[in-house]
């Protein structure tokens, strides 16, 4: 059940007046501190998570600016809910947590280089971030800078890539169409792999174009690497195959949206943005048949956790394909996953909201703690964590 506040807030103010009744000279700010304190009440009895409660101190020297030097290299903390323990790892002994029979769930999209840089017919320079495909060479995307280009103004980003960039959207992003419905190739050359905002580089390097994607991605169409997938390299899918550990697949595009902040007071009134997926029929059965047979289903990130939420209900998994807008945060019951694997997420992040809905907002935290002490390393390119 979802709750309004701010229809608790008029609800508290017509209680407040009435056990208090205005009166010349009554001081605003008391109001004020006193719709705080019962709106702080009303959260805390609803058990309604204040954004407050998702942030925590982060060193700057430990937003990793470049991948580990290999994959399986980086550092992991391994936390055990049910002992309320943790532990120190690397990520290439992970098959040791697991259990023969369990099952990872990966997200096998790949990162297309939605990062353009053009010009107009009069030599303006124009860039453009494509965000989502919405039809055969049509894309939702941001334009800077948006208020000179005019509707109907044709860019070009190289010899054999243009687009007309068309009327503003509702949200404030720009309708983009390209001449070639299948522009995502020519992007190959034409475009830059977009790193994340909190990677202060001008531009990607040689190791980005294949560090900033996991070794199984295969379906084009994010905009943002599913991070907790970048550990793994084929030694590390070897020693999961020895264990007996399976592995399924499913889709799910990485909007830009995953690095927009929680500005709202409360982490119930914020709203995800809607990402493309496709969870295919053989990976619904092998996940039917996991957990027939006893084993525990382990989503690799919080991508792979939205989409097998969304895709559960009666006891199964089901296939399907659309938009989910799937947003999970304390109190949640999880009934898809089992086990989750991720890496660190940005403070008052819905990231973080799902995480903590995962293994407890003290956990993790305490876990959050124990890693910048320990000085790990954090975000896109940094260490990740296994809650079991």
């Amino acid at each position: 059940m979802r709750f309004g506040v701010s229809l608790f807030t008029v609800n508290i103010k017509y209680s407040l007046n009435w056990m208090r009744p205005a009166r010349k000279g009554t001081d605003p700010s008391s109001l004020e501190d006193s719709l705080r304190w019962g709106q702080s009440l009303f959260c805390s009895v609803l058990r309604i998570m204040k954004t407050s409660e998702l942030y925590y101190k982060l060193p700057e020297e430990l937003i990793a600016q470049h991948p580990a030097r290999r994959r399986d290299e980086s550092r992991m903390l391994v936390l055990d809910r049910a002992s309320g323990t943790m532990r120190i790892d690397v990520f290439g002994n992970v098959a040791s947590y697991l259990e023969s029979g369990d099952c990872m769930v990966l997200n096998d999209t790949r990162v297309i280089r939605a990062r353009l840089k053009g010009v107009k017919p009069t030599g303006g320079k124009v860039e453009v971030f494509l965000l989502r495909e919405t039809g055969p060479g049509e894309w939702d995307a941001l334009v800077r800078p948006s208020a000179k280009v005019r509707p109907g103004t044709v860019v070009s980003f190289g010899e054999d890539v243009s687009a007309v960039v068309e009327e503003a959207l509702p949200n404030g992003h720009r309708r983009v169409r390209f001449d070639d419905p299948d522009v995502i190739e020519k992007l190959e050359n034409a475009g830059e792999i977009p790193l994340p905002p909190y990677i202060r580089r001008d531009h990607p390097d040689a190791a980005d174009l294949t560090r900033y994607q996991t070794i199984y991605a295969s379906k084009s169409g994010a905009v943002a690497a599913p991070t907790a997938g970048l550990h793994f390299t084929p030694e590390v899918f070897q020693a999961l195959d020895d264990a007996q550990i399976r592995r399924a697949l499913l889709t799910l595009h990485v909007g830009y949206g995953t690095f927009k902040p929680i500005k709202t007071e409360t982490v119930e009134e914020h709203a995800v943005d809607s990402e493309e997926f496709v969870f295919l029929p053989e990976s619904a059965e092998l996940l039917n048949k996991t957990r027939a047979e006893g084993g525990r289903i382990v989503a690799v990130g919080t991508t792979a956790t939205r989409v097998l939420e969304t895709q559960y209900s009666d006891g199964s998994f089901h296939s399907g394909e659309g938009l989910t807008e799937k947003y999970i945060f304390p109190p949640y019951d999880f009934q898809a996953v089992d086990v989750l694997q991720t890496n660190f997420h940005l403070p008052k992040s819905s990231l973080l909201a799902l995480v903590c809905a995962f293994a407890g907002r003290e956990f993790v935290l305490e876990a959050y703690k124990l890693a910048v002490k320990e000085g790990f390393r954090f975000y896109s390119y940094g260490d990740v964590m296994l809650i079991l």
